[in-house]
């Protein structure tokens, strides 16, 4: 399995108890979807590794309780701090206005009068406001994700089109007085 064909789930973070379990701490906003996982591919040492999971349960609202099949303590030693992936495909699809973050990578942004704003090269999801990095006209432009923003997402022209506020692209294009 490729690094390119999976989506990130989360880290293994710890050991639970003496029977050989770890805590896998999942980085989603739907936790639930991964209720019965059969098996996840660990990276160990720049390889996407599969474990085939016995038993799982809920650590916490965000975490599971993993119990491998055929563990021992040499394997529970590799994967501790591991980061965890699933296959893309075992995403479930989405439709509307709904978009996976790794998804739109590449996808324009315009405005709502169909404006070019520019293409989208990442999305920052490490901060409290979530927000689309893009290039455009050699410059990087930052726009928040806000979800009342979005008016469309094209999946077959790979574009979304935002209600963006007055001024935002001015921020980036224009040059103020103290640049001139």
């Amino acid at each position: 399995m490729r690094k390119e064909d999976c989506y990130f789930l989360g880290k293994i973070t710890r050991r639970h108890g003496l029977a050989g379990n770890v805590i896998l701490k999942l980085d989603t906003d739907q936790p639930k979807l991964y209720n019965k996982l059969e098996s996840i591919f660990v990276e160990i040492n720049g390889l996407l590794v599969p474990f085939f999971i016995e038993k799982s349960s809920w650590s916490k609202l965000d975490a599971l309780n993993l119990a491998f099949k055929g563990s021992s303590e040499s394997m529970v030693d590799q994967v501790l701090g591991k980061s965890v992936y699933l296959p893309l495909a075992t995403l479930p699809q989405l439709s509307g206005k709904q978009f996976y973050y790794h998804e739109i990578i590449g996808y324009n942004i315009l405005d709502e009068n169909d404006n070019d704003c520019g293409v989208i090269r990442s999305v920052n999801d490490q901060t409290a406001q979530n927000y689309f990095i893009l290039g455009f006209e050699g410059r990087e432009i930052v726009i928040p994700l806000i979800k009342d923003w979005i008016l469309e997402v094209n999946r077959e022209e790979r574009f979304i089109k935002m209600q963006l506020p007055e001024g935002l692209m001015d921020v980036f294009l224009v040059p103020s007085k103290k640049d001139e």
